[in-house]
């Protein structure tokens, strides 16, 4: 990795700052950590061969979530858990009862939290694919019942995921302007799509019934199959933003893959199967999945010193170009 925050240094004063925090959930000095992602947090895993646990560790990345948002994400977990909505991860706290843990990384304090270790592996692309999206809608309309009946204790705050968040004026994850490789051509094509997608969902709005708390990053990469059993991790990103949304986010940078309709066509039956969805609502889809793949175009530039960014660099650009033309096409609006 080309970026100093990604260096190898880098990774080895995280590793040391956790390990030092490891008596704090009760784990040995022979505990064993390995990385396994590193995006907005770096994520590792911890084996302690004395007690023989295994720790989900995730290691917030600075200046993005406030303790309070965390802890929110925090009670979210636990009340999905505790209700039985969805297979998902179970926070673990530190000895004292605490949650979160503040880790001392060479100056800088990062918030880190533990979760159970979820088994399984992520559904495979191919002919599996379209069952694990029939499940996810059934998983999705059970959450989105759950965020709707939920009383959030006090102080609850995550992150609102409007169109000011993601191509407006808020910008949390940067400004697709600056997409890798954009050229002025792209540009133009790219604006008019922006223009577009505000008119669409302004026209849906944001009534109750179709904007609350969500998952909002429920792509492959965060789910874990194991047998028959689908598990839903990483609730990070959750926050408020239309509920429809979140089929957007599960395909995550495979907008344009062929099989996706396959995959909405699977999802929407699983959603049916637990809560009404028209076909009228479901028209919306194709706003929300432009709108993500743009936000993602922005996440990639804004967070390029990524493996992620890294692997899809300016042609995941280019394919949001082709995609805002095809897009322009069907929804009315001449490029």
């Amino acid at each position: 990795m080309t970026d100093a925050m990604y260096s190898d240094d880098f990774l080895d004063r995280l590793v040391t700052s956790l390990r030092a925090a490891l008596p704090r959930w009760g784990l040995s000095e022979a505990t064993e950590l390995k990385l396994l992602t590193i995006s907005e947090n770096a994520t590792f895993r911890a084996h302690d061969p004395e007690s023989g646990r295994d720790v989900v560790f995730r290691v917030h990345r600075p200046g993005y979530h406030t303790r309070a948002e965390i802890a929110s994400e925090l009670a979210w977990l636990e009340a999905l858990g505790r209700d039985g909505v969805v297979a998902t991860l179970t926070p673990i706290p530190q000895t004292d009862s605490a949650l979160i843990a503040d880790l001392d990384e060479g100056g800088v304090i990062r918030h880190a939290v533990a979760f159970e270790l979820v088994t399984g592996r992520e559904p495979a692309e191919g002919e599996d694919l379209p069952r694990w999206f029939r499940e996810l809608g059934a998983i999705n309309a059970r959450l989105h019942a759950h965020a709707k009946a939920w009383e959030r204790p006090e102080g609850f705050v995550r992150k609102r995921w409007d169109y000011d968040a993601m191509l407006g004026e808020v910008l949390l994850w940067g400004d697709w302007r600056d997409g890798l490789g954009l050229d002025g051509d792209g540009r133009a094509v790219l604006e008019k799509v922006a223009v577009l997608l505000k008119d669409k969902v302004d026209a849906y709005g944001t009534d109750e019934d179709r904007f609350g708390l969500v998952h909002a990053d429920m792509r492959v990469a965060n789910l874990l199959v194991d047998g028959d059993r689908l598990s839903v991790i990483d609730f990070d990103d959750c926050g408020f933003s239309w509920y429809l949304y979140d089929f957007a986010a599960a395909i995550s940078f495979t907008e344009h893959e062929p099989y996706i309709p396959a995959l909405q066509k699977a999802w929407i039956e699983g959603y049916r199967t637990v809560a009404p969805l028209s076909d009228e609502e479901c028209a919306i889809l194709p706003v929300f999945i432009m709108l993500r793949r743009m936000l993602l175009t922005a996440w990639i530039a804004s967070h390029a010193e990524t493996p992620t960014a890294q692997a899809l660099g300016e042609a995941y650009t280019q394919g949001t170009v082709a995609l805002g033309l095809a897009f322009l096409a069907t929804h009315g609006r001449a490029a």
